[in-house]
């Protein structure tokens, strides 16, 4: 715990207080009404929403990894979340969060934060895109004012509910809803200060209030007064087979938490020219996804907008997140009354606008017009989030991508035949001089660039198995550019070792790097070869070859590979090289 804390506040003075001060509650002005928006659009209460802003808020702030991290629902879980509420329900909801927050702190402790930052960038922006669609068709209703309106998991059945139900259409819904959608555009340009989602809010609420208060729903009337009292502590029911149950969906959210909190901590490090700790980050949104569902908050993790937002408005530590925190409580016990006659349609733009400014549209645009690999994994995601689940897209999506990688890394390998060039006085090897009648028929050199791994191995050696049917006495192996190889890899080399060996033949190793000298010491093929046949320069193992040709296969040979051929093809009594 102490190790947790450590850094965290050092340095810190009173001037740094009244900074922090500032930005926490301009974060905790902006942080209210997404809160209740994001609760209500994963199918929970409003005060759910606030119970996360500022449990969570509090608890990301202390115990994560970056310093300007502002944490709380956000707009990436609103599909999950949903889905769960309407196939499990809301008490398995505080379940899977608890569950997912017992994950995140797992990843954090064995170090696995690292290995989030490997999830390819299509992954990433197809299902963002994805779920900004869903969240963006999921407010139409609200922005319609349709009534009877039962909600789905997938978003094709929700478009049928739409259309079903498009005739309940409220005209006072859509004024609302436009007057909050055209305030929350405009206040920006003449008062960049002010939250634009806030001033919609509370411009529409008041309109509505005073003209037609009882022609569109509300807060209360579709999920009753906001209590302005303290959240209760409820320890949820724990049973094996709940957990056998939620482990799937708690898993989907820890992998999301953990993905979109560390986006936010590199965002604040780029902002502030800082580093983040990836790792306590993990272990800091784990520990505020368990406390959170015990007081009846939803899942919770880093919020892009909101960080940025908190650095923007000069916060210097993580008492801006706590500021924040305690604001959005004192908030919900002072103004909750008033929430209450929110009309739903206020906060349909307000999600609407979220879903507009996280669905990376230009980096979308971008990868798609790229028209390679990157390309279709972005739109297979991108779909598959739309119209299936988030947890299937992000599946597929990382399968193609390491598909891809396997593919494009396997191209990097380039295994080439080479001979000296003699029209330099250096003799370095080529493979522009191998030809037909240029090819020694007794030792083979090849040239190996690239990692030796299970999407190039096989084509390796097949390309060196080529030597084997010519039945050469040496081959010679340059792999000073073999950055790595892997058991695939491994195998297929052994293989080629083998029978190469079994069939009387020697094989000799050059320019080795320290790395791949080691993985062939504990794979065995080091000693199998000989340390006697790695060499460090490809014209000392040259110089050794020469001494295995066999003499009389030399006599009367045209291809002069080397510069002693012409001796060895003239001279038919001469055996100084033996056969061995």
């Amino acid at each position: 715990m102490k190790s947790l804390l450590t850094g965290r506040f050092e340095g810190y003075s009173v001037h740094h207080v009244k900074k922090d001060l500032l930005s926490g509650i301009i974060v905790g002005i902006v942080a209210i009404p997404l809160a209740m928006s994001f609760a209500i659009a994963s199918g929970v209460k409003p005060e759910y929403g606030i119970y996360t802003a500022c449990i969570a808020g509090i608890l990301i702030a202390i115990f994560g990894g970056s310093k300007y991290q502002i944490g709380g629902p956000t707009g990436a879980f609103v599909p999950i979340l949903l889905g769960i509420v309407l196939t499990y329900g809301y008490e398995d909801l505080l379940l899977a969060g608890l569950m997912a927050g017992v994950l995140l702190c797992l990843m954090g402790i064995f170090k696995l934060g690292t290995l989030i930052k490997f999830i390819p960038r299509p992954v990433t922006v197809g299902f963002t895109a994805g779920i900004a669609v869903i969240i963006f068709i999921g407010q139409i209703a609200n922005f319609l004012g349709l009534s009877n309106i039962t909600r789905h998991e997938y978003l094709i059945n929700n478009i049928q509910e739409i259309m079903k139900q498009i005739g309940t259409t409220n005209i006072y819904s859509i004024v609302t809803a436009a007057i909050c959608l055209i305030t929350i555009l405009i206040t920006p340009k003449f008062f960049p200060k002010i939250p634009g989602a806030l001033a919609g809010i509370i411009v529409s609420t008041l309109v509505a209030t005073v003209l037609f208060s009882d022609q569109i729903a509300t807060i209360a009337t579709a999920y009753g007064q906001i209590p302005n009292t303290l959240p209760s502590f409820a320890m949820p029911h724990i049973t094996l087979e709940r957990i056998q149950q939620l482990i799937g969906p708690a898993f989907v959210i820890a992998m999301l938490g953990g993905i979109e909190s560390l986006l936010s901590a590199v965002v604040a490090d780029g902002m502030t020219n800082s580093k983040h700790n990836s790792n306590r980050e993990l272990v800091g949104q784990g520990i505020a996804n368990i406390v959170t569902p015990l007081f009846g908050g939803i899942p919770a993790t880093g919020a892009i907008a909101r960080t940025a937002t908190n650095i923007k408005t000069g916060a210097v530590s993580p008492m801006s997140g706590i500021i924040h925190g305690v604001f959005v409580l004192v908030t919900l016990l002072v103004l909750a009354p008033y929430a209450s006659h929110i009309p739903l349609a206020s906060m349909a733009p307000v999600l609407m606008v979220v879903a507009w400014n996280m669905s990376e549209r230009h980096h979308f645009a971008h990868i798609v017009k790229l028209k390679s690999g990157d390309s279709l994994v972005l739109l297979i995601t991108f779909l598959l989030t739309v119209f299936t689940s988030l947890t299937l897209a992000v599946e597929v999506g990382l399968v193609l991508a390491v598909l891809l990688f396997a593919k494009r890394m396997s191209e990097k390998l380039v295994v080439t035949k080479v001979l000296p060039d003699h029209s330099n006085k250096s003799a370095k090897v080529r493979p522009h001089v191998v030809h037909q009648q240029h090819d020694c028929p007794q030792i083979k050199i090849y040239t190996i660039e690239g990692p030796l791994f299970f999407g190039a191995a096989q084509m390796f050696e097949e390309t060196i198995n080529s030597s084997l049917q010519q039945h050469s006495k040496v081959l010679i192996l340059r792999m000073g550019k073999v950055p790595f190889m892997d058991s695939t890899g491994e195998a297929y080399f052994n293989n080629i070792v083998d029978n190469f060996t079994a069939q009387g033949g020697t094989i000799f190793v050059t320019g080795v790097q320290e790395e791949l000298q080691l993985a062939l010491l504990r794979t065995g093929i080091y000693d199998k070869i000989g340390a006697h046949h790695f060499y460090q320069h490809t014209g000392e193992a040259i110089t050794k070859a020469l001494t295995y040709l066999d003499a009389h296969q030399c006599q009367g040979c045209q291809h002069f590979a080397f510069r002693e051929c012409a001796d060895l093809s003239e001279n038919k009594e001469k055996e100084t090289f033996l056969v061995q």
